[in-house]
């Protein structure tokens, strides 16, 4: 009996090794949608094909819709593990807003809190920041670059409670915006921050 115990102890230490030598040690899950391809979704990521083959096992290019893939974050960042949330954050205010003031990129992080907090969005970060046609820095893969240190912390105030937009759940730049009858527009103005105009 001591000896069946032993080796399944052995066995599951194996597995867990396993797993943990074949997982990226810093990621983000990504759901493979219809039209993608391992190509088209390494230059969305700015990683490479045999990366993506790599740490998710893969033996061709081939990928199915619907299943998930890993995607290795190509510029973990010191500390990061334990803190996906606030490194998350931190690399969407960077590429929304690069070049905006420290109290703008608060804003746009006080954004996403305030749509976790909300009824009407998903209720985490990370599902408001990949929500499809959302952001313009997760389609044009923006988010993937090299995090400021003003993001960071700027991410750390807004997940502290700081909102500096009265509650804003989006947020635009309307020189951005061509059209006018873009349904935006519709929406109420809480205040306007450099660039970006807040809205309820």
């Amino acid at each position: 009996m001591k000896r069946f115990m032993k080796l399944t102890v052995t066995m599951i230490v194996l597995a867990v090794t396993v797993l943990i030598s074949t997982a990226p040690a810093m990621a983000w899950t990504y759901q493979i949608k219809k039209g993608d391809s391992l190509y088209k979704i390494s230059k969305r990521f700015g990683t490479q094909v045999n990366t993506l083959q790599k740490v998710n096992r893969l033996k061709s290019t081939r990928i199915i819709s619907g299943k998930k893939l890993w995607i290795p974050d190509t510029k973990p960042m010191q500390n990061s593990r334990g803190n996906d949330d606030l490194y998350l954050l931190a690399r969407l205010i960077s590429g929304e807003a690069r070049g905006e003031s420290y109290q703008g990129q608060v804003a746009v992080g006080a954004v996403i809190m305030n749509r976790v907090a909300s009824s009407k969005f998903p209720s985490t970060i990370r599902g408001n920041i990949f929500k499809k046609g959302q952001f313009e820095s997760v389609s044009n893969g923006q988010i993937w670059k090299t995090v400021t240190a003003s993001a960071l912390k700027a991410a750390r105030a807004a997940m502290a409670g700081v909102d500096p937009t009265n509650g804003a759940l989006y947020f635009y730049n309307p020189a951005k915006i061509k059209s006018k009858t873009n349904w935006i527009w519709s929406r109420k103005v809480t205040g306007r921050i450099g660039r970006h105009v807040f809205a309820i």
